[in-house]
Parts: structure tokens; sequence; C-alpha cells
């Protein structure tokens, strides 16, 4: 952790653009792993994918809800959670998007071409990870910023190589550019980081209300999108298997890098 520190710029909005760039990296890297390894078997991706969420599961708390709760009492930060929350629900139904599997979702969605649907929905999942980590800084929290960080870009990896396949499965032409559609889509992540640092360190009150907002968002994304979409096709158990293997993993670097 001292290490991460040193590296790390000293201004909040400079570190949000540093944690940004690193996401939005490791969802490229993960995207790239379908040029090597063409076709993982599904119930390999449900778990990856379950351990992707347990990551978020635990990040959005050790990272987002308890530091949130210690700088601004437990109320605005359960208020910034139920917005979070709704916000993602509104965005799901008013905003046309087409899920690989799911189909198409949102307000009618005829004249906007599929690729794009595609995108306008991974975009939706990974902005609130992209402000999770922003939110982070922004609130002068490194310890817990660097943790998050590191947390989104362990699960990029698999769901960066998720989004490529889903990519290529719904017809998106080659798997490059199934790659590209990955890369794209996960390019929301570092406007959203540099945004969330700047909102929370320009308005400081703010910052248990977002840092609720943020988790808020990622709890929404895990039980609509996540868990919903591994347990699809009966690999439910490898799913809940990666899902607690996340939340250790990601409980034991809380505790050895704190």
């Amino acid at each position: 952790m001292d290490w991460a520190q040193s590296w790390m710029p000293a201004h909040p909005i400079a570190q949000g653009l540093v944690a940004g760039v690193f996401i939005v990296a490791t969802n490229l890297l993960g995207a790239l792993v379908v040029l090597l390894w063409r076709q993982p078997s599904q119930r390999l991706q449900d778990g990856m994918l379950g351990f992707a969420a347990g990551v978020m599961l635990t990040a959005s708390f050790t990272s987002l809800i308890l530091p949130g709760i210690e700088r601004g009492g437990v109320l605005p930060v359960l208020a910034g959670v139920a917005l979070g929350a709704l916000a993602m629900d509104l965005a799901d139904h008013l905003i046309p998007h087409r899920h690989p599997f799911i189909g198409r979702e949102g307000l009618d969605s005829k004249r906007v071409r599929a690729v794009w649907l595609f995108i306008i929905a991974i975009t939706l999942h990974n902005a609130p990870e992209g402000l999770a980590v922003g939110v982070a800084f922004g609130g002068g929290h490194i310890r817990e910023g660097i943790l998050l960080m590191m947390a989104i870009g362990a699960q990029n990896i698999p769901e960066g190589l998720a989004v490529a396949l889903g990519a290529a499965a719904a017809g998106f032409g080659k798997r490059f550019y199934a790659v590209f559609v990955a890369g794209r889509s996960g390019l929301i992540e570092l406007p959203m980081a540099v945004l969330g640092a700047a909102l929370v360190y320009l308005f400081a009150p703010l910052v248990p209300y977002a840092m609720g907002f943020a988790a808020g968002a990622m709890l929404y994304i895990i039980s609509d999108e996540i868990v919903p979409e591994t347990h699809r096709k009966g690999h439910e158990r490898w799913a809940t298997f990666g899902l607690m293997i996340g939340l250790m993993v990601m409980l034991y670097l809380d505790v050895v890098l704190g």
C-alpha cells in the first residue's frame, strides 16, 4: 500500500485520472484475451463473472459504504445507496440498449443500430465502476481508492473477456472488432472516474452521499445483471463459488493491504 501511494499524484482529481486509466487498461486487457482464448467454456465464463461480482460486492462495502459512514454518518450513505440504485433502474428502463442474451431493453430502440445498443448496455454497466473509483479518491480516501482501483481492475479482466465474447456471439463482426467494441464501451470509466473525483473534491459535503450512490449503483448491477446472467445456463454452483472466491480475495486484500 505504501508503494502504491508513493507513485500516486498528490491531487485527488489527478489520482482519479490515473485510476481511470488503470481500470480502462484492465478492461482492454481482458478483451484482448479473446484473441488468444477463442472460446472458454460457458461454465468457466459464469465462474469468472461470479468472481467479478464477489469483488464488486465486497468493494462496495469496504471501500465505499463503510468509509462513507465514518465520514458522514449512516443516513447520508443510505440515501446515496437508494439514489444510486434508483438512477440505474431509471437508466435501465429509459435508455435503449441491448444485452447479448436478454435482448433489447429500454424505450423503443428500432432506429438505433444493434452494435450501438450493445455498447450502450455495457457503458451503463461500466459507468458506476469508474464513478466509484473517482469518488473514493476525491473524498480523500486514498487507501480505499487504491483498493477499489485494484478491485475494479481485477474484475474488469473477466468482464472485458465476457463482453468481447458476447459481442462476437451477437454477430458484431470478427474478433478484432469484438475487442474494439469491448474496449470502446469500457472507456466511460475514465471520464466517470475524473468526474467522481472532481465532484466530491469540490463539494466536500457530497462525499458520504456520493460514496453511497456509487455503491448503490454497483450493487444494482450485481443483482440485476451479473447474478442473473451467470445463473442463466445452469452453472449456478460455479458462479456462486466464483462469487465467494472473489469476496474472500477482496476481504483478504483489504486486511493485508490496510
